[in-house]
């Protein structure tokens, strides 16, 4: 039991060393500025309006689907410079025909061997887009059908893409933080997610990362990978991510662009996306490994910072686990006192409590004016944010024993849907 404690005291230890880069970047975005923005801000007036292409990959989405293309044809940005177009993956209700009738280009597919969001992708550019409409965009939104954008998203993000980036990420928050603690528990991680990592990295001029959708890329990128998209893993944003640093290139962020997309709300459906995203930081790991290390080893910051959101956690996660159970077991054949072992677990619990509310606490205080909820939900994340963190571990044992395969997040909160219940959003 002694070796236990002093285990569980190592790991923490551990875990500190690895992740105490990421404290620092919380003061970076309080005390600097991104230096860049300013210049783009006074250049508005001489920006270049560029030829976008919105691309919404959907799968049984038509409760929802209407809301994102209605946001985009909202937009301040000229329309007839903003071309929709739909893949309806694998549908079996009335989304292509929704999209259709609202003005969007729509294509069908239906494969069930290649299932993914990055079959769906590279399919439209492969024997679509490509086709269809050669050299006609100047770059490539990429959205979820549950999204729902800021009215200016795309200006903000064409006035970036003209500052010469070839890849933009933008500032991702939530449409039903407030709904219960597991929206909010994911509301906060993509929030921190937005501030305190990848607008940290863009002050500091290192890589952001893609995360999921809400995000750009040029013309020169799709024509780097021969017009097609290469990204086939469980978490093709990742791996989409890995790879374009490693060719010595970065991604960018637009702060000022927001868009808001829909959360799980129960607690099965969250459990299988996270499964999901587990299994792919593993493949991703694998198959990205050397070239993270070689990345590492040639001091590209952008690698370790990548390695270090894919792997120690996990593999702290099950460390942790594995050696408590086995310890306990053991200690208790030797007849030591389980009190021993119930204080250490205990003390794991609360240092892992204590340091996962204060980022959540941190992000709620920062991002107040942001958090679609009220005052007494958006305090009350703070302290369920941890208790949401902690149901990572059982998915992170799940993940590398269950079979996962890409399955559809049901998407229900409507904007009408939401009207009705008497929600006063602020998108």
């Amino acid at each position: 039991m002694e070796l236990l404690s002093f285990l569980n005291f190592l790991i923490s230890v551990i875990f500190v060393c690895c992740y105490s880069y990421q404290f620092v970047y919380i003061p970076v975005v309080w005390f600097f500025k991104d230096k860049k923005a300013k210049k783009i801000k006074e250049a508005r007036g001489d920006i270049v309006m560029h030829r976008f292409c919105a691309i919404i990959c959907a799968r049984n989405e038509e409760k929802v689907i209407g809301d994102l293309i209605h946001s985009l044809q909202s937009q301040t940005y000229p329309q007839d410079l903003l071309k929709i177009v739909v893949m309806a993956d694998n549908c079996t209700d009335s989304t292509a025909k929704i999209a259709e009738e609202l003005g969007a280009t729509v294509y069908t597919r239906f494969n069930d061997e290649l299932i993914g969001k990055g079959y769906a992708l590279d399919e439209l550019f492969q024997k679509h887009l490509n086709n269809d409409f050669p050299g006609c965009f100047d770059g490539y939104f990429i959205f979820d059908a549950d999204n729902i954008l800021a009215n200016d998203y795309i200006e903000r993000m064409n006035e970036k893409f003209c500052d010469g980036s070839d890849v933009i990420t933008s500032y991702r928050n939530s449409k039903n933080f407030d709904t219960n603690w597991l929206t909010a528990g994911i509301g906060l991680w993509f929030l921190r997610e937005s501030r305190y990592l990848n607008h940290s990295r863009l002050i500091l001029g290192t890589s952001c990362a893609v995360s999921g959708t809400g995000y750009l890329f040029s013309q020169k990128v799709l024509d780097t990978y021969g017009g097609r998209w290469p990204f086939h893993l469980l978490t093709e944003d990742i791996e989409f991510s890995i790879d374009w640093i490693s060719k010595g290139h970065k991604i960018d962020l637009c702060p000022d662009a927001v868009f808001y997309d829909e959360q799980p709300t129960k607690l099965s459906q969250s459990f299988r996306q996270r499964i999901r995203w587990s299994r792919g930081y593993l493949q991703v790991l694998y198959k990205y490994f050397l070239v993270l290390m070689k990345g590492i080893f040639t001091f590209n910051f952008s690698c370790f910072d990548f390695f270090m959101n894919i792997a120690p956690a996990y593999i702290l996660t099950l460390g942790a686990l594995g050696s408590n159970i086995t310890l306990i077991i053991m200690g208790l054949a030797y007849g030591d006192d389980p009190m021993i072992a119930v204080w250490s677990i205990l003390q794991l619990f609360l240092n892992s409590y204590l340091v996962t509310f204060i980022v959540g606490l941190i992000t709620v205080i920062t991002e107040w004016k942001n958090i679609n909820a009220s005052t007494f939900k958006k305090i009350l994340s703070a302290f369920t944010f941890p208790f949401f963190m902690i149901t990572f571990i059982p998915i992170a044992v799940a993940a590398l024993f269950v079979k996962v395969k890409w399955k559809p997040i049901e998407h229900n909160d409507s904007l009408d849907e939401r009207k009705k219940r008497g929600k006063k959003d602020k998108f």
